[in-house]
Order: C-alpha cells, then sequence, then structure tokens
C-alpha cells in the first residue's frame, strides 16, 4: 500500500466506472480506494496529502523529477521514504539541556516580562488616548463593585466587609500580572455561593448557637461564626490560588477545554437557581435551616415555602420596591447605551437611599428588617489561615479555582477577539492564582470575572487594566472612609442587587431551544448539568458533569453516523444518500464513510456497518462458495492439491477477520480455470470498488493498522472491498 497521487483516482474512477465522474472533493482525502488500476489487479490505493496542501505537492515534485517514473505510479512507503529522504532526529545532550536551561541576562528579562506583563504593555501605554477612557470606566466600575461586593459576601456566608476587601486586594494584584484589558475581576455570584455552600455544610450556624441569660432561649453569636468563617474561607481561597498558580506554572492552561461551553451553561444556570433560592429568605424576612449535600436545595425550597405565612411585610415590600427600581433602571441603562455617557449606577443609589430611609426611619427596631450591622472602616493586617481544614476543603478549591478560570478566560478570549489582542491562557492562571493566593491572607474570597462589570467597563471607554486599578482605588476609599455608613442598609436591598443581576444567567435557558436544533448531544450535556448541579450540589455536580460529557466523547467516537457518499449533480460536492435526495452514488462505486476516527473501541462497528451499508452479507456468501466448491469438487472429482494455490492459501484463514476480496475474472485460454460467482450461481453485486473515506481520522492505533492491512490483503468485510465483477477469479478462503 502506498501514496498516490489524487489525478490518478480519477483516473481509476473513470475506467472503473461506466459514467463519468467528477474530481473527488477534499473532504474525501485522505481515502482508502480499493478498487482494480487494470483487469486482474486489485491494488488498495491510499491517498494521504490533502489536495493542495504541503505533501501533495511534495509528493507531486518527487514523482514529477523522478526520471522515468510517470505521475500516477503508486510508491511503497520504503520507496517514499528513499525519495523524500527524511531529515535525521535532532539529537539532544545534558550539555544542551543545561545550556538552554542556564540563566542569562535575556532569559531572566523573558521571564520577567512574562510574568509581569505591566513591564511590557505600561511603558507604552497610550496616555493622551486611553487614560481619560479608563478613569471614567474604572470609576463607573468601582461604583458597580461597592455594592455588589456587600451582596456576594452576604452570598457567601461572611460578613459585608469582606466583599469589599475582595474587591480591592485581587483587582488591585491583578493589574500587575493579567493580561486581559478588559476582564472586570472580584466577587462573582457563582463562586461565592460555591463558598456559601461548603461555609454552611462544615460551619452552620447551629454550631454556634448561644442562651440568653442563661434560659431556654438560644440565639446565633454571629460574631464567633462570621470569624470562623472567615477564617474558613481564607482557607479555600489560598488554595484555590495555589492550584491556579500551579496549573499556570506547568502550562495546563487547556484543563479548562474539558469544560464545554454547553456543560458551562448548564453549570452557572444552575447555579443561578442556587443563588436565587438561597436568597428568598432574605426577600422574605424569614429564617430557615442551612442545609449542605445532595438536595439541600430543595431542603431549603420546602422549608421556605412552610415559613410563608411568617413573612415579614416590610421585608417584601422593601425588596419587590427596590428589585422593580433595579430592573426598570437597568433596561432603559441597556435600551439608551448610545446615548448615555455612563450607566445610571441605580445599585449605588438604591443602597444610598435605603441606607437613610433605614436610618431615619429605624426599619430594624420597628419593622423588624435585618440589616447588614456594623462594617468596620480601614484595612486589616495579613494574617495566617488555619490548616485545620485543608484536607477538607481541597476539593471544593479545586472546583473554584477551575470554574473562576474557566469563566475569566471566557470573557477574556471574547474580548481579546474583538479588540484584537492576545490573552494568554497560563499567564491568566497565575495572575488570577496570586490574585487569590495574596488576597486569602488579607479576608478576601476566591475571585473570577463578572460578565456585567466587564460590559460596562468596555462601554463606558475602558482600553486596559488601568480601569481596573482606577475601580480599585474607589473601593479603597470606600473601605477607609465610607464602609461604616452602610451599617443600617437592608439586607433586603442587597439581595434584591442579587436576584436582578441573575437576569444574565437566566437568559440561557434560551439555549435549549438554540441547542435542540442544533445539537442533541449538547443539549443532553446542557441538561444532565443543569439537573446534576440542582440535585447533588456545585462540587458533586460538577464532578458529575464532567464526567459525563467525556462519557459523551467517548459515546460518540463508539457509536458515530456511517454513511454512504453521493455526488450531488453538476457540483462536486459529496453527501450522505440517506440525506440528500439529489446526492447519486457513482455507477458501481460505494464510498463509504465515518464521522468519527477509527480506534480498537470502535472498529467492529465499523466493519460491521461497512458490511450493511454495501448490502452484502460477505459470511453468507463465504458460506455458499464453501458449498458450491464442494459440490464443484464431487462432480468433477477435483482433489484439493489441484485447486489454485490462491485458494489453497485463503482456505487456511477462512475462519479469520476480513472479508476477501471477490475477484472472479479469468482469461479465456487460462488453465486451469478458476470458479466465477457465476458459474458457481452466487449472487452478483452490483459494485466494482469501494473507496473509504478517512476525512474524520485523526489518529490511528495498532488494531485500526491491523483492520487496514487486512483490508489489502482479504477485502471487503473488515474495512474494504474489492473488485467484484463477474470477470474476476475468486481468492477467497
Amino acid at each position: 500500500m502506498g501514496c498516490h497521487h489524487p489525478g490518478a483516482i480519477q483516473r481509476r474512477l473513470r475506467a472503473a466506472a461506466p459514467s463519468p465522474l467528477a474530481p473527488l472533493p477534499a473532504t474525501l482525502e485522505p481515502s482508502l480506494l480499493l478498487g482494480p488500476g487494470s483487469p486482474g489487479a486489485a491494488e488498495p490505493v491510499l491517498v494521504c496529502p490533502q489536495r493542495g496542501g504541503p505533501g501533495a505537492m511534495a509528493a507531486e515534485m518527487v514523482l514529477s523529477h523522478r526520471p522515468g517514473v510517470p505521475r500516477n505510479e503508486v510508491l511503497s512507503e520504503a520507496e517514499l521514504e528513499e525519495l523524500a529522504q527524511r531529515k535525521p532526529p535532532s539529537k539532544t545532550s545534558v550539555r544542551g539541556c543545561l545550556r538552554k536551561a542556564r540563566c542569562s541576562a535575556s532569559t531572566a528579562k523573558s521571564l520577567l516580562f512574562r510574568f509581569l506583563p505591566i513591564l511590557r504593555w505600561l511603558p507604552r501605554y497610550p496616555v493622551k488616548d486611553w487614560l481619560l477612557g479608563d478613569i471614567a470606566s474604572g470609576f463607573s466600575v468601582g461604583i458597580m463593585h461597592l455594592p455588589q461586593g456587600l451582596a456576594y459576601a452576604l452570598l457567601a456566608g461572611l460578613p459585608p466587609v469582606t466583599g469589599l476587601y475582595s474587591s480591592f486586594y485581587p483587582v488591585f494584584l491583578y493589574f500587575f500580572f493579567g493580561t486581559s484589558r478588559h476582564n472586570s475581576v472580584g466577587p462573582f455570584a457563582v463562586i461565592s455561593v460555591m463558598i456559601g455552600s461548603v461555609t454552611e455544610s462544615l460551619l452552620p450556624s447551629e454550631d454556634f448557637l448561644v442562651s440568653v441569660d442563661g434560659g431556654n432561649t438560644t440565639i446565633v453569636d454571629e460574631k464567633a461564626r462570621d470569624a470562623a468563617r472567615v477564617d474558613l474561607v481564607a482557607t479555600i481561597t489560598i488554595l484555590s490560588g495555589i492550584f491556579q498558580v500551579a496549573l499556570g506554572l506547568l502550562q495546563f492552561g487547556f484543563v479548562v477545554t474539558y469544560l464545554s461551553d454547553p456543560l458551562v451553561r448548564g453549570y452557572t444556570t444552575a447555579a443561578s437557581v442556587h443563588v436565587l433560592i438561597s436568597q428568598l429568605k432574605n426577600v422574605f424576612g424569614v429564617s430557615v435551616g442551612e442545609y449542605s449535600g445532595p438536595l439541600s436545595l430543595f431542603k431549603t425550597f420546602i422549608e421556605i415555602c412552610k415559613k410563608l405565612p411568617q413573612t415579614n411585610v416590610g421585608t417584601l415590600v422593601t425588596s419587590i420596591i427596590a428589585m422593580l427600581a433595579i430592573f426598570i433602571v437597568k433596561e432603559l441603562n441597556h435600551k439608551f447605551s448610545s446615548k448615555l455617557p455612563m450607566p445610571i449606577p441605580i445599585e449605588l443609589i438604591t443602597i444610598i437611599i435605603s441606607t437613610g430611609i433605614s436610618y431615619g426611619v429605624n426599619l430594624k427596631s420597628k419593622f423588624g428588617i435585618s440589616v447588614v450591622g456594623d462594617i468596620p472602616s480601614g484595612l486589616k493586617p495579613p494574617t495566617l489561615p488555619s490548616t485545620t481544614y485543608f484536607g477538607q476543603v481541597v476539593g471544593n478549591a479545586f472546583a473554584i479555582a477551575i470554574v473562576g478560570y474557566a469563566i475569566c478566560i471566557s470573557l477574556g478570549k471574547i474580548f481579546a477577539l474583538k479588540h484584537g489582542y492576545k490573552v494568554d491562557s497560563n499567564q491568566e492562571l497565575i495572575a488570577l492564582g496570586l490574585s487569590n493566593f495574596l488576597g486569602g491572607f488579607f479576608e478576601c474570597f476566591a475571585i473570577s470575572c463578572s460578565m456585567s462589570r466587564s460590559l460596562v467597563q468596555e462601554g463606558t471607554g475602558g482600553n486596559s487594566q488601568v480601569a481596573g486599578v482606577i475601580s480599585s482605588l474607589v473601593i479603597l476609599v470606600t473601605i477607609l472612609k465610607i464602609g461604616e455608613l452602610f451599617r443600617d442598609l437592608p439586607k433586603a436591598i442587597l439581595s434584591a442587587i442579587i436576584i436582578v443581576n441573575l437576569k444574565g444567567m437566566f437568559k440561557q435557558f434560551s439555549d435549549f431551544s438554540m441547542l435542540w436544533k442544533s445539537n442533541r448531544v449538547d443539549l443532553m450535556i446542557w441538561i444532565v448539568t443543569f439537573v446534576a448541579t440542582l440535585l447533588l450540589n456545585l462540587d458533586i455536580g460538577l464532578a458529575a458533569s464532567v464526567a459525563f460529557a467525556l462519557l459523551t466523547v467517548i459515546f460518540r467516537t463508539q457509536l458515530p453516523h456511517y454513511s454512504l457518499l453521493g455526488r450531488i449533480p453538476d457540483t462536486e460536492v459529496y453527501k450522505d444518500v440517506a440525506e440528500y435526495q439529489k446526492a447519486l452514488e457513482v455507477p458501481g462505486v460505494k464510498i463509504f464513510r465515518s464521522s468519527s476516527t477509527l480506534y480498537f473501541a470502535n472498529v467492529e462497528m465499523y466493519a460491521e456497518a461497512l458490511k450493511k451499508k454495501s448490502g452484502i452479507n460477505v459470511d453468507r456468501l463465504i458460506e455458499k462458495k464453501k458449498k458450491a466448491l464442494k459440490k464443484l469438487k464431487k462432480h468433477t472429482h477435483m482433489v484439493k492439491p489441484c485447486l489454485p494455490p490462491s485458494l489453497q492459501d485463503m482456505e487456511a484463514e477462512c475462519n479469520g477477520p476480513g472479508v476477501a476480496v471477490i475477484e472472479l475474472s479469468g482469461e479465456e485460454n487460462s488453465a486451469p480455470a478458476e470458479p466465477t460467482l457465476r458459474s458457481l450461481g452466487l449472487p452478483q453485486p452490483d459494485f466494482h470498488a469501494v473507496i473509504l473515506d478517512f476525512s474524520s481520522l485523526n489518529f490511528v492505533d495498532t488494531v485500526s493498522i491491523k483492520i487496514v492491512k487486512n483490508v489489502r490483503g482479504q477485502g471487503v468485510p473488515s474495512a474494504g472491498a474489492g473488485r467484484l465483477d463477474d470477470s474476476c477469479p475468486v481468492p477467497f478462503p
């Protein structure tokens, strides 16, 4: 078997087919053409290079410059190696490796610029063109950071001030290490709810109950609970940072490719449902227990429904008014985005107004509306987290690290493609990891990227990471001077902000109809991810979803779509004849295609599909042929040594895999005359050649190679066909 020039296939098909054949399209290359180049021959032909590609050009040049060799000659692999003269492999020595690894000034500079991208882009920063836009964008995003930081801290089960810390330290650090110019890093709802599920499972409020005045009444010691949870979350954040930095240094940025887009969208949609249910208690003003593990979402929802008669009317009214106001203004911002210099900061306005009303009317004492409480001002010194929880949260930390990076890099690549710059996936891992790792020592929780803030940063004129550092300075001023003024802020307002900001993720339910029309397997991944995340909680649900997505890849390669291709009239396009009415098979030729690569897991199904599509029951044909030969021997008193050598050789392998090439022609004056299909009274096939379309093949293993070898030696049943007309001899076993 060897390489053949693509043009020769056309000539061979013209010789084999009674009607003209259009040139084979590129989708049929590389293909295995099994058929005779001349009467009496059945030489398989493998078209190796794609048409117009470097391999085809090289083969064409070799054949055209070789004296005395026609362009359509079939070359064996040994002949091709001799003509092409493969370059010897480069030799590597220990000295060479040490020389490459040796630290030099240029190497150190390259590493420094790689791990600190700010050194590369800041000296070339166009101050006149970008600075004003970055300042306006940074101020707008900083205003969004304030309410979202407070709200997402509540979602994570932490004191509100930790949300402000998480909006300052990681954002400031990303300025030095990040490569995306438009990503707004900081607290994100999905990551916050993942953290909240861990804090509620390991440190539930029931563990911090204390009696009041020595009586039977107990209350939750919120101060002790919050301190313990801050320590736990710091551990999770530091571990997440370590995982991200390690993966980035090991160039494992590709790990996020195992989280397909349907999986991520299904997961974030399910996470948004978790967020919504977790905030209903603050909307209705009821207290519920904290559940963890599988079905915890449904347990929480059922308990909230049972306690609806205890709803605090003041809290409910406050939540509804806030949600309506925020929703309406956000819609107006979106509708008139081209006319507004910057979005109306309705979240900040709502917080300021509601805090003033709460302070003036004293909503907490008069109506029992829960408020945020004390927010300490100033920055805290770094503290070492406890190592007690390391073993318990390592899995959660890894899941948070992967999900946070997946969301961040997907947004970063979208903006990079739009604005024409490159985002380094491995450096993004390192940037996020360092932001989380160092932020964990300052009571921050794990961060990612927010789509809403990133869109605002881009839409208000943000051009670089300078916008991010401006927003972090806005939060710094809030922490130092303004934060303590929000102690009377109702928690219902923060829940309203969280719920309204879920609108974008709830829109992902529209994926259902889109995937139904485009790809049912991706739809199945979306549904399984969504349901598993709802039922099994966020951590186990993510693991189950990834496992299912990988299984679909295996099943899709094991159960591919097999088809016979036919030519669309007046074109060079070949399509599945079962799906396209105008697709017509080439007379006398079967073009067989699999939608997947050929390897050990699907090779048997490939062989069975080939037999089924070809329309010939080869096993039954062999059985009939053997019976016919026995009868022929009885009538002619033939003995086995008188059989042709080809029959003797093949008979010994009759139980082996593969279908023989049925060749039934012999010259009239040849002796001894070999039996033909017609002379044996066996059914005549309606084709004489089979083309195996290997355009989907991207790797091979030993099993598939063995099958291809069987094709050359034995023919149709496993992977190919030979000449099957009644003018050829029959080399059956």
